[in-house]
């Protein structure tokens, strides 16, 4: 598409976080860089999710590649250690060295993706024209920051963002494939922890944003133990503070089960080699989906309509008595509870073509 065609020429992504979250935009963001392939294109985005964007040990801004391949500039920020000191004068220090690196490259459009009070504040603050948010944002008080404010359509959240995209755009926009960085050490670190792996592997996730969504450890090692007999390992991904629980779905296992711990960048790497990833409804679902690895989701308080696997083959399962709440409240969900080893493991078989399913 030559320059005149282009709507802006510049385009500022704000999706802060989670990990799941910023997947399901990834998206409708490589549908806006397809369209306008000369336009440039920045993402304020919390530290710890960067490596979704960038691999590690790359410029943040430049030309892009493979390494870095749908952002031409990454602003990265803290904003979870910036509210633990928010008076601190240093916190003010990194908040407007933040700000003034954004408004440097004179953007002149902001997408809030988010919907939360704070993304929608940044989107304002980083001085682009206009500013497109959601008619009906996460956080009501968020709207107040849109110059204009997006009616989003599409059951999915992937769908909605995309007709946010759509509206950005002023026209339809063709569906765009994922495409994550390529990190090259990454890559070896993880053929290094796999070398005495000798047969395929399943992933799981036992953990959740809240309890709420996290069915059993131990049913998770009786999985695991059951996919062992039929010639299948099982790798335990398991994030910072979540080692018992990968230690629980061992023990379950008797030792089929194997806990690893990754970087982004690694877990990357780690879930496009699985045969097939389970776990309930977290950023690695998300990621394994977007990288087009079978799933099975295990699902309780929260909607797969809206947020479920997307793209990829998938069994579901749900009880029909779940209700959908966003409380991140600290017990088991009683419905979650009542799907059983014997469905996981008859999904698991189903997505794996095992002869018995």
């Amino acid at each position: 598409m030559s320059a005149p065609d282009l709507p802006f020429k510049s385009l500022l992504v704000v999706r802060l976080g989670a990990m799941g979250d910023i997947i399901h935009t990834l998206s409708a963001v490589s549908a806006l860089s397809n369209a306008f392939p000369e336009m440039r294109l920045g993402w304020i985005v919390e530290e710890r999710w960067a490596e979704l964007l960038s691999a590690t040990n790359v410029p943040r801004s430049g030309p892009r590649s493979p390494s870095r391949p749908l952002v031409d500039f990454l602003h990265t920020v803290d904003t979870k250690r910036w509210r633990k000191s928010l008076f601190a004068r240093e916190t003010w220090k990194q908040i407007s060295a933040a700000l003034r690196e954004v408004r440097r490259e004179k953007y002149d459009v902001a997408v809030d993706f988010q919907g939360a009070l704070k993304s929608a504040a940044i989107a304002r603050c980083a001085g682009a024209e206009t500013v497109f948010g959601m008619k009906h944002p996460r956080e009501t008080p968020a709207r107040i920051f849109y110059s204009r404010r997006v009616a989003t359509t599409g059951a999915h959240v992937i769908e909605q963002y995309h007709s946010i995209a759509e509206a950005v755009a002023a026209r339809p926009l063709p569906r765009s494939e994922v495409e994550f960085p390529r990190n090259d050490e990454a890559k070896a670190s993880i053929a290094e922890k796999l070398k005495n792996l000798r047969k395929d592997f399943v992933l799981v996730t036992p953990g959740a944003g809240w309890a709420a969504k996290q069915w059993p450890a131990e049913r998770y090692g009786k999985v695991a133990a059951t996919l062992s007999k039929e010639g299948l390992a099982t790798l335990v991904n398991f994030g910072p503070g979540e080692e018992s629980l990968a230690l629980a779905v061992q023990s379950a296992s008797r030792g089929a089960a194997q806990p690893i711990s990754c970087s982004i960048g690694e877990l990357i790497v780690l879930t496009r080699g699985a045969r097939l990833f389970i776990g309930g409804d977290t950023g690695p679902l998300h990621l394994a989906a977007a990288l087009r690895t079978p799933v099975v989701a295990i699902f309780g308080p929260t909607d797969p309509a809206r947020n479920g696997p997307y793209g990829t083959r998938s069994v579901v399962l749900r009880n029909a008595a779940s209700q959908t709440s966003l409380s991140h409240v600290s017990t088991p969900d009683p419905c979650l509870l009542e799907i059983t080893t014997e469905q996981v493991i008859s999904a698991a078989r189903r997505l794996l073509g095992s002869a018995d399913a």
